[in-house]
């Protein structure tokens, strides 16, 4: 059995050695170099994956020929697009996987490992510690097209390769590509790199703006591959329904999802759909505490350790962002329980940006600002990321400014230097409660637009399509901000003096 998977603008018809195995976006009957596709595509119709079972008889033995033919909707329609790959099984009806796999939750003992078949069947994942040898299996026997099943009870900092399978047989996986690493136990140290994209979810729209980002990171002089990454929602536009996803997410960062942990945080987009929340059902996210904090009990907001990190995501959208409602109540009890030497929280609306949004005139960065940012401050927050605004704004170490950029107060900036090693040097941290942090607006990893850019907070202030890396290494914090033609564009460092000792391992 073959799968083929198509991209194409407008139609197009797919041969192999001379037969027929594909249509899209064609009438029936005979095709000829005059005959016009049925409609123009546009956005993410143009830009989305579509995937066709075709018969395996088509096949031949020795050299076998793939040909497509593009055809556009009109006669002077002026872009024109596709691409085509063609998967092949040996399997007696096989299953596809058509998203994924991709990796959830990784904690210090197990990954949950996610993925997506053309037709419903069993689950299971596979894993050893070569790429060929897998030799333990965890299963589900429940049918279904969408899969989710967790591996644990493994080692902290431990490397596993994994395949994919329908309940007996693997179906995908099973090479180097195909990899989970536990992380550390929390508190033990270990150099950590963390790749940071906000607003990305024009990837598959056909404007090529999420894909220069991922490939100016990717190409960026000091790359290596990160070990975990954020989104900052609003990862699939425009109203975040599960087709959008899948153009957005998992075909943009299709090479990337089966080794790199992906936590995102919810947007505004994501809730348009008019049918439900669909971020919800694609991604499975700690709400049991799997992978460290306190258990939130929702997937809309989460909290993870890494090495010496301990991470928060927050919902700026759906949950109430008032005292002594659940996700701050939450967020109270989870800061107090840790024991991490740096907090990184993350989440969709920014406290402070004057870019395409205005905190001093939106609800939820208001409130966002008002509320949730003393609770942070006061349990020793080191960076907030954010995303919503469609630029790039990076603050000064600051504290204690809850209210419109008019009334930031000079008490309230910490250090007002550039936080750069080779400008004014590094914001340096003694004290954990209220110590400072720096505030950013990463909303340009698939779109920019306009805006003031006089937020007093803010060091710099730009509308460049982008992302974020950040290096975690001991008492040492580094972030760099790299455009869409891998330059970069800002940095800034945070050290903690005084850091307290690397926790040991449990036995």
């Amino acid at each position: 059995m073959l799968l083929v998977r198509l991209l194409r603008d407008d139609g197009a018809v797919v041969f192999l050695n001379g037969t027929e195995i594909a249509r899209s976006n064609m009438g029936a009957g005979t095709v000829d170099h005059q005959t016009l596709a049925l409609s123009e595509l546009h956005g993410r119709s143009e830009g989305g994956w579509i995937q066709v079972r075709a018969p395996s008889t088509a096949l031949v033995e020795g050299r076998n020929v793939l040909a497509v033919e593009v055809h556009q909707a009109t006669a002077n329609n002026p872009d024109l697009s596709f691409d085509c790959e063609l998967v092949g099984s040996r399997l007696g009806e096989p299953a596809f996987i058509v998203r994924g796999p991709y990796l959830q939750s990784v904690g210090s003992d197990g990954a949950t490992i996610c993925w997506r078949t053309d037709v419903p069947t069993a689950s299971s994942v596979h894993w050893g510690r070569r790429p060929r040898s897998t030799p333990h299996v965890v299963t589900s026997d429940v049918e279904t097209t969408d899969h989710k099943l967790r591996v644990s009870g493994r080692r902290g900092d431990s490397r596993h390769y994994y395949a994919v399978g329908d309940g007996s047989r693997k179906i995908g996986g099973g090479n180097r590509q195909h990899l989970f690493r536990t992380n550390t136990y929390p508190g033990v140290e270990k150099p950590l790199r963390i790749w940071v994209i906000g607003d990305s979810g024009t990837g598959g729209d056909g404007t090529g703006r999420a894909e220069a980002v991922r490939d100016g990171f990717l190409k960026w002089r000091h790359y290596s591959p990160p070990d975990l990454w954020l989104m900052l929602g609003d990862n699939a536009y425009e109203v975040g329904t599960d087709f959008e996803h899948q153009g957005a997410v998992f075909e943009t960062y299709r090479k990337l999802l089966p080794s790199t942990p992906l936590w995102p945080t919810l947007g505004n987009h994501e809730t348009y759909s008019g049918t439900g929340i669909p971020y919800l059902d694609i991604f499975a996210l700690p709400a049991n505490g799997e992978a460290g904090g306190v258990p939130s009990g929702t997937e809309r907001y989460y909290s993870f350790d890494q090495s010496n990190v301990h991470f928060v995501c927050l919902d700026s959208m759906t949950s109430d962002r008032r005292p002594g409602r659940p996700m701050l109540t939450w967020l109270e009890n989870d800061l107090a329980a840790t024991t991490q030497q740096w907090v990184v929280a993350f989440w969709h609306h920014p406290p402070y940006t004057k870019g395409s949004h205005n905190s001093d005139a939106e609800g939820e960065l208001i409130e966002m600002r008002q509320y949730v940012v003393p609770v942070l401050e006061r349990h020793g927050v080191d960076l907030v990321l954010a995303g919503h605004s469609h630029s790039y704004e990076r603050s000064f170490l600051i504290d204690g400014h809850y209210g419109a950029s008019n009334t930031l107060r000079p008490s309230m900036i910490r250090d007002a230097g550039d936080g750069s090693e080779e400008g004014d040097g590094p914001y340096t941290k003694t004290v954990r409660e209220h110590g400072g942090a720096v505030y950013t607006v990463c909303g340009v990893s698939g779109k920019v637009s306009g805006g003031s850019f006089n937020h007093p907070v803010m060091v710099t202030s730009m509308a460049v399509l982008g992302s974020m890396v950040l290096d975690i290494n001991g008492d040492e914090l580094r972030a760099v901000f790299i455009d869409n033609l891998s330059t970069e564009r800002d940095q800034f460092t945070i050290r903690k003096a005084g850091a307290e000792p690397p926790a040991t391992a449990p036995n």
